[in-house]
């Protein structure tokens, strides 16, 4: 694991999201997950060729199953290489982190935080109250959610995310279009 600062350096501005879905951005996002999109109402981050890396989901989907994944990976070559990096046993390291560095325990639990307030505007679903995703505040569980908050919210909304992201750097990272 490679140490760093909590950010991964310079890159382009992933976050902007885009506050209409375009019909183009359906198929798009159709073609990487391999069916149909579900409760997208925005693109969070956006590889430098426009292309969705990241989409913000509404948390009850529209047949009513609560849904606390607010910000989704869906570029299939991030998917693969954050894969990657789940089978070489990185959650575990990353979690073990976090159990012994009080800073990064604490910046964890304010990403937690921004991403239930970031859920919460987008409405109140009783059942995932206090429930964030990827494991946050307390543990490691799926580096593609918390890559994905990492990039929706720009370096430093997710210290996790942007460990997770200078350990990427090699092989995908959002300053070169994979599409």
């Amino acid at each position: 694991m490679t140490d760093t600062s909590g950010t991964t350096g310079a890159r382009t501005d992933t976050s902007t999201e885009s506050a209409t879905v375009t019909d183009s951005d359906l198929e798009v996002l159709a073609e990487q997950l391999g069916r149909l999109p579900r409760g997208v109402v925005g693109i969070a981050a956006r590889c430098v060729c426009g292309r969705p890396i990241v989409v913000r989901t509404a948390p009850r989907l529209d047949d009513g199953t609560p849904f606390p994944t607010t910000y989704y990976l869906t570029c299939p070559p991030a998917v693969a290489a954050v894969s990657t990096l789940e089978a070489g046993g990185l959650m575990k390291e990353l979690t073990a982190r976090i159990a012994d560095d009080a800073e990064l325990a604490a910046a964890y639990r304010r990403a937690h935080a921004a991403y239930l307030a970031d859920r919460e505007q987008l409405g109140h679903v009783e059942e995932i109250v206090g429930v964030s995703a990827g494991g946050m505040p307390t543990r490691v569980k799926c580096l593609h959610v918390l890559v994905g908050h990492a990039l929706a919210g720009g370096p430093g909304a997710n210290p996790i995310g942007d460990l997770v992201l200078a350990e990427l750097h090699p092989v995908w990272s959002p300053t070169r279009c994979t599409c």
